[in-house]
């Protein structure tokens, strides 16, 4: 009986190992293939030039991150993912590059180079274009990335060091931009600088109309007060389906250590009620970037992120995905 018994027990696992391995060996037509990723943008920073914390800063809203680091606090970038070519696009070259990079080309989902097919730069302040260094000699060594820039930031950069040793050596090849002329990336994808006025020290300055296959986008990290640029913002968001725009502060108590005249960007609070009439799907169009390491919105838990949400505006997060 115990012989028996022994017998059947063994027939039994014998019948379920197969059974397991049948389950296992599944039809290809049965194995759900992975989605592929469509031409977005991705945000791969949102923090203004200087990064969060801030250097030699003392106030509450550095303290800690001194201590325990945030790594989702990145200098203001973005990614563009061109599916359909499987390209990839830089837009600001910040002291976070590397990181960015490295997100840029894992987010992408297909084999392609950490050096991305184009970098577009929007000014020649330092969180904008200052990551270009590690695309030299002491880095990357880069072979021929092309760089996008305007008339005056294209000759400062040809002009000087070190960033004219990486032209020299062709780590980088500068490609000009002109305000309001398309540059075709494929035949689906085109992006146009819009000249905004600004601190324009040593370049102009750009924002980026980003057109994509069946959306478009506005980016504006920086700008003086909305009234002083030649185009009515509202009617600049009106023309996208989304509006990536300058947040630099939330409102002016963040002012005091410097004098506000020396920072004329626009107010979170000015652009909120700039926006005050628009209707909710409007209004949800923006998605504020650029925040001061002081601006209460890189918290998401703060009083004043809860109010801009709940008044239909919208604050860019890292990793955030923006189909286009």
């Amino acid at each position: 009986m115990n012989l028996l018994r022994f017998f059947i027990a063994v027939c039994f696992c014998l019948s379920c190992g197969n059974e397991s391995k049948t389950k296992k060996a599944l039809p290809t037509s049965e194995i759900e293939a992975p989605q592929k990723l469509k031409t977005s943008l991705i945000i791969l920073g949102n923090v203004q030039d200087a990064g969060s914390p801030h250097i030699a800063c003392k106030k509450e809203c550095c303290t800690a991150l001194f201590i325990d680091p945030d790594a989702n606090r990145k200098v203001v970038s973005l990614g563009l993912i061109d599916a359909e070519n499987e390209n990839t696009y830089l837009f600001e070259a910040t002291p976070d590059i590397p990181e960015q990079l490295r997100n840029l080309k894992d987010k992408a989902h297909f084999n392609t180079n950490e050096i991305p097919k184009g970098i577009f730069i929007t000014h020649a302040h330092i969180g904008h274009y200052t990551g270009l260094m590690y695309l030299g000699k002491e880095a990357t060594n880069a072979k021929n990335a092309i760089v996008y820039a305007m008339p005056r930031l294209k000759a400062f950069l040809e002009a000087n060091g070190p960033w004219g040793q990486l032209v020299s050596n062709k780590n980088i090849v500068l490609e000009e931009l002109h305000n309001k002329e398309e540059i075709v990336l494929s035949e689906e994808i085109k992006v146009i600088p819009l000249k905004v006025p600004h601190r324009d020290e040593y370049s102009e300055t750009v924002g980026f109309k980003i057109v994509g296959p069946n959306k478009s986008a506005l980016f504006i990290p920086d700008i003086d007060k909305w009234e002083k640029w030649e185009t009515s913002i509202v009617e600049a968001v009106a023309d996208v389906d989304y509006a990536l725009i300058d947040a630099t502060f939330y409102d002016a108590a963040e002012m005091i250590n410097r004098e506000i005249s020396e920072i004329p960007h626009p107010f979170v609070i000015e652009t909120m009620e700039l926006f005050n009439n628009q209707p909710e799907v409007v209004r949800n169009k923006i998605h504020f970037i650029h925040l001061n390491h002081t601006n209460p919105l890189l918290s998401p838990e703060s009083e004043q992120t809860k109010e801009v949400l709940a008044k239909g505006f919208n604050i860019s997060r890292i990793n955030d995905i923006i189909e286009l």
